[in-house]
């Protein structure tokens, strides 16, 4: 099983920490903290500005820094049917 992983930045330490994407889209991210059953999901959704995706787990902030379109770019690429028209 080969598993996403993104980096995110802990804004109150500014360290930085890979975690695993269980889904993505480009409304929203949903990731997942850890590993067994000490798990978290967080959801990354977009900033104001649309420069970053923030989300919070237990209290902290966490920020992925990559933009909406760029995250757009990535899943068309990762799957170009996704926005073929059908045909009739």
């Amino acid at each position: 099983m080969n598993n996403e992983k993104i980096t995110v930045r802990i804004t109150e330490t500014g360290k930085t920490m890979e975690v695993v994407v269980f889904s993505k889209r480009a409304e929203a991210i949903e990731v997942v903290i850890g590993e067994g059953m000490h798990n978290l999901k967080c959801v990354l959704t977009p900033t104001r500005n649309g420069f970053a995706y923030a989300g919070s787990v237990m209290g902290r902030e966490i920020v992925y820094e990559r933009s909406r379109e760029k995250v757009r770019a990535d899943l068309e690429m990762a799957n170009p049917n996704l926005r073929r028209p059908r045909a009739r």
